[in-house]
């Protein structure tokens, strides 16, 4: 048995979270709708394949622009 098992413990912050979610059930949704809003995006593959496809590699040392030959 694990040593740090605590099945009965719940942190205050948790049991916040919960008693919060089943006083406002409607705060889930609204939590997927804004989730969708910014994250849940198509991703257009040709564009991402044409951006690396367009990058410049970088030099070693960037600081250098000119060889003091």
């Amino acid at each position: 048995m694990n040593i740090f098992y605590r099945p009965l413990y719940q942190s205050p912050a948790t049991e916040f979270l919960t008693e919060l979610k089943t006083k406002h059930p409607e705060l889930e949704a609204g939590q997927r709708q804004g989730r969708s809003l910014l994250w849940d995006k198509p991703v257009n593959r040709e564009a991402w394949r044409d951006y690396r496809a367009a990058q410049v590699t970088q030099k070693p040392y960037v600081y250098l622009t000119e060889s003091k030959e």
